[in-house]
């Protein structure tokens, strides 16, 4: 049994990530899959999803608005549901400013929100948080890695900029260690930087 899960586990290390290198989206969210993996696999960082929440609640409701709208006006056709009808669009369109908000003040482009835990349980809870940026017909890609201490309140944080032709061979294909040794420098200058302090 325990046979079966090592090689299960070089299967999946051996399959390489092929991306369309000339598309920036697929690329750079192949790159944040990279480093979310380094991070939650490697150094078994916990992924903490209360971000994605906060996102996908203000979905939720816009969809719950537009669905009232839609049964609404089933059930009372449209000169009966006028002020029900404008009551849900005046409604979805606030939600929508609200999680445009959301998304550009609250989540600024983080991927990932992961914990690190003190095994011992001495030292107080460190929060990592990795984002990125691609613009669009550039091949710099920005990754930001920032660390919070939740107990003093202390935050410190790295970037770095590189082409994406560092990471991804001429097939498109992530090279994962070229990824991981910029993530480990980066983790080590932060923990490097706390340590001094």
């Amino acid at each position: 049994m325990f046979e079966m899960a090592a090689k299960k586990d070089q299967k999946d290390e051996a399959l390489p990530i092929k991306v369309n290198k000339w598309d920036g989206s697929a690329v750079k969210n192949a790159l944040d899959d990279a480093v979310k993996n380094i991070l939650t696999e490697k150094y078994n960082y916990v992924e903490n999803f209360s971000l994605l929440d906060g996102r996908l609640a203000l979905c939720s409701i816009a969809v719950g608005i537009a669905i009232v709208a839609l049964l609404w006006d089933y059930m009372n056709p449209f000169p009966a549901s006028k002020h029900v009808l404008v009551i849900c669009v005046s409604a979805y369109f606030i939600v929508m400013g609200i999680l445009t908000l959301y998304t550009t003040y609250k989540e600024k482009g983080i991927f990932v929100v992961a914990a690190q835990r003190d095994p011992a349980g001495f030292d107080p809870e460190l929060v990592w948080e990795a984002s990125s940026y691609l613009k669009k017909y550039d091949d710099e890609y920005h990754l930001v890695l920032s660390v919070r201490d939740e107990k003093a309140g202390t935050s410190n944080e790295t970037s770095v900029k590189n082409s994406v032709a560092k990471f991804i061979d001429s097939n498109g294909i992530v090279i994962p260690r070229l990824v991981e040794a910029m993530v480990d420098s980066m983790l080590y200058s932060l923990t490097a930087n706390r340590k001094d302090k």
